[in-house]
């Protein structure tokens, strides 16, 4: 099992620069083997994407490029994300309908994610023998598979641990 957080709990110590230029340099380097341009809008909404590990929205994202002196036009962002999407560089994540950084862009995976009811922090989860699994049983079904999206929701660590101290101080009060 493969999982990394796309959002550290632990913010005061994490290092969201290292996380974009990772990010930048996986891009590039992806993008030289593909033949393709890491433009400047495709760049600029990588690092967006990058810069808080939460699910960023399209027009979150237009907001943010606008402000910066971007093309404003929704074409222009949906286009660098559907790049961005097609590249593997990052993820949609279905039931926020925002777009994620992908931590393992440098490999061809299924992403799946686990989601806080609490924090909306998301984390990625690679696991090829859930993909695979599916695959056998679709195919044992006759389906022919075009899309698939796992999505867990719940409570992370942290918000879990957060909650059971704040009943435990309610308890104590009482």
């Amino acid at each position: 099992m493969s999982e990394k957080h796309n959002h550290p709990k632990d913010e005061e110590h994490h290092d969201h620069d290292h996380c974009v230029e990772s990010a930048l340099q996986t891009a590039e380097a992806l993008c030289l083997e593909q033949g393709q341009r890491l433009t400047k809008v495709r760049r600029r909404a990588l690092e967006l994407i990058w810069e808080s590990h939460r699910p960023l929205g399209a027009y979150q994202l237009l907001a943010k490029l606008a402000e910066e002196g971007f093309n404003s036009a929704p074409p222009t962002v949906y286009r660098a994300l559907d790049f961005l999407l097609g590249a593997g560089l990052i993820h949609k994540v279905e039931s926020m309908n925002a777009y994620l950084g992908c931590v393992h862009a440098d490999k061809a995976h299924k992403g799946y994610f686990l989601i806080c009811d609490e924090c909306h922090n998301v984390m990625e989860f690679d696991y090829q023998d859930i993909h695979s699994s599916l695959i056998d049983k679709a195919k044992k079904q006759g389906f022919e598979l075009r899309a698939e999206t796992i999505e867990l929701t719940g409570l992370c660590a942290a918000c879990k641990s957060a909650g059971e101290a704040a009943k435990k101080a309610a308890k104590d009060k009482s």
